[in-house]
């Protein structure tokens, strides 16, 4: 069954009623690849009639960032309407943060946008844990009638066809169980002209999209997030991520300035290989196994469940170039800046056909055609953020010890598991070694956490940006050792003293001299030459944010950073009030609304805002 396209969401609503009656099951990709039209018609519908049934399972619904202090919405508003422009937003969102959900409506993701949930009790409760590869067959036994996608169109020699775009993850695998007999409903696309039209498997004949919206009114800008910028936390791991990867291997990243990061070097390891070196070095004061140095003569190939902007720029810089059956990337989803989008929309056919979009169920795991996945997937990195670690190697990544979900497993499981089955590879978790909480400084390495996303049974390789840990295989001892070795020396007294209490680490047991200075001065020294010749920018990717903005960026952060601590707000405050007026100063505050303050909150602002700029 395909009809003519719908120009009307509410008219194409009243057609997925007419075909599947008032209980709707509608599975949504992940991500970006909502069609926001069609299920925001279709929720407006059920919250009007409490006969409709609506329930929606999904990952990652996308909401435009949200601000919590005045400071905040003086930076935030011009920003989010220009990178965000007239995105709509999804409708089902705000009645879920703020539980007035209809009764009729149901909502169940099994990934969640990080942190945004964690005060939201209805999501809290309708999470679905869920390996990525798994979230299949949770969709198959829901049975679904509806599967709602964002597409891209394209017309030519009188054919059109349909591009799954930035979400082949799991789209294609229900096509496959329709085709198969496994499910039955009905593919309803939203087409969107941003997207670009991706070749490989998710190029579509118009025939299997049964129920198409198309037209102008329903053109929206695509989610954009911004690149995050990068800080000497997180250059200092991506340089240690980035020696640990081997020329002709395979290459999987996660969203987010880690990410960046060690895009940043490895492309520095390629065009400036004596910089890249030297840093190192710098940063590593002794390393037990030899480290991967030299610039790629093979070149890596990309296996990895989303495609990330960072890959553009390693294809770029000739990095990523070894072909797996004509591609240097098969990715399963994409999510980026604009600047990202419009590169692929851009680029010539020919070379786009290298970088195929295809199922999670081939990225993520081995499982189908395994012998043809092992030879392509030689000297396997795959590289992922966590939140935690424990001194026995167990990485939190997703939730919290009271069970709230920060995020949610997704894929992270899955590459551990192909890096133990596939005879070369590694998992490499990097991890802030600190962070700040309510004015306070604490480590990310713990002696014990009650939250686990990866076990310490599967512990591989821990970065922080004090070094790489490496634990597969080691004992309980040995990983506590190497544990301590890449922890903040500020913890590292307190960490010993649980292991010794414990008898898992012998009494006399002394940290090496060489590691007893984890500090942040230390890796600021070990930065600065590359820094200064600028090599590190905070932005290497580019980003959507003006000169001001960008100079604004880690000043508010810095700022945010002080705010749980009166000594530290008093400080940026008396500094403010020292600082000298630059015409850089001025333009930050004109930005923010603040250069000629008159009440007494704005003066306030503007000084701490000028202390922290200085």
């Amino acid at each position: 069954m395909t009809l003519a396209p719908f120009a009307d969401p509410e008219a194409l609503a009243d057609a997925i009623i007419g075909h599947v009656g008032d209980r709707i099951v509608m599975a949504l990709p992940l991500g970006l690849g909502k069609a926001v039209h069609v299920v925001n018609a279709l929720f407006a519908r059920a919250a009007r009639d409490p006969s409709v049934k609506l329930h929606i399972f999904t990952a990652l619904s996308l909401e435009k960032p949200r601000y919590g202090s005045d400071l905040e919405r003086r930076f935030l508003e011009p920003v989010i309407e220009r990178l965000f422009g007239d995105y709509p937003g999804l409708a089902y969102v705000e009645p879920l943060r703020n539980g007035v959900l209809p009764a009729n409506i149901k909502v169940e993701e099994f990934f969640l946008q990080a942190g945004a949930s964690l005060n939201v009790p209805l999501t809290q409760q309708h999470y679905i844990a869920a390996n990525y590869t798994h979230a299949l067959r949770y969709i198959l036994a829901m049975r679904p009638n509806v599967v709602g996608q964002l597409v891209a169109k394209r017309e030519a020699l009188g054919e059109t066809r349909y591009s799954l775009s930035s979400n082949t993850d799991i789209t294609l695998d229900l096509l496959k169980a329709r085709l198969e007999g496994r499910a039955e409903f009905l593919m309803v696309a939203q087409v969107n002209s941003q997207l670009p039209f991706m070749p490989g498997q998710g190029d579509l004949p118009a025939e299997a999209m049964d129920l198409v919206l198309d037209g102008p009114a329903t053109e929206f800008d695509l989610f954009a997030p911004p690149n995050e910028p990068i800080g000497d936390q997180h250059y200092a791991q991506g340089f240690h991520a980035a020696s640990l990867i081997p020329d002709g291997g395979t290459l999987q990243l996660g969203i987010g300035s880690v990410s960046n990061a060690v895009v940043q070097a490895l492309m520095l390891r390629q065009r400036d290989n004596g910089m890249f070196q030297e840093t190192v070095t710098r940063l590593t004061p002794e390393s037990s196994k030899p480290l991967e140095l030299n610039p790629f003569q093979i070149g890596l190939y990309a296996a990895t469940e989303m495609f990330v902007e960072g890959f553009l720029h390693l294809y770029r810089a000739g990095v990523l170039k070894r072909e797996v059956d004509g591609a240097v990337l098969h990715g399963g989803f994409f999510l980026g800046p604009k600047s990202f989008y419009q590169a692929l929309r851009e680029m010539p056919a020919a070379e786009l056909e290298k970088l195929q979009m295809t199922a999670i169920s081939f990225t993520n795991q081995l499982y189908g055609d395994e012998e043809k996945k092992r030879a392509a997937r030689c000297g396997g990195r795959f590289i992922n953020t966590g939140m935690m670690a424990t001194l026995m190697g167990a990485v939190v990544s997703d939730g919290l010890e009271d069970g709230r979900v920060v995020s949610g497993v997704g894929g992270q499981f899955n590459f551990v598991d192909q890096a133990f089955a596939l005879e070369d590879a590694r998992s490499i978790i990097t991890i802030n070694a600190t962070r700040s909480s309510n004015g306070k400084l604490r480590s990310n390495i713990l002696w014990r956490y009650g939250h686990a996303t990866i076990p310490r049974h599967l512990k591989d390789v821990i970065v922080t940006e004090y070094g790489a840990a490496d634990l597969r295989g080691r004992n309980d001892r040995d990983t506590i050792a190497a544990m301590l070795a890449i922890a903040d020396s500020r913890f590292q007294p307190g960490l010993l003293k649980a292991a010794k209490a414990a008898r898992k680490i012998e009494a006399q047991y002394q940290i090496p001299d060489a590691h007893r200075d984890n500090t942040p001065a230390r890796t600021e020294r070990a930065l600065t030459p590359a820094r200064g010749a600028g090599l590190l920018p905070i932005f290497p990717l580019g980003t959507d944010f003006d000169a001001v903005e960008q100079r604004l960026t880690p000043a508010l952060g810095a700022l945010q950073a002080a705010q749980p601590d009166p000594r530290a707000l008093a400080r940026l405050l008396c500094k403010g009030l020292r600082a000298k007026t630059t015409a850089n100063t001025d333009a930050a505050l004109t930005r923010m609304g603040l250069l000629h303050p008159k009440s007494l909150k704005d003066r306030l602002y503007a000084a701490l805002l000028k202390g922290s700029l200085a």
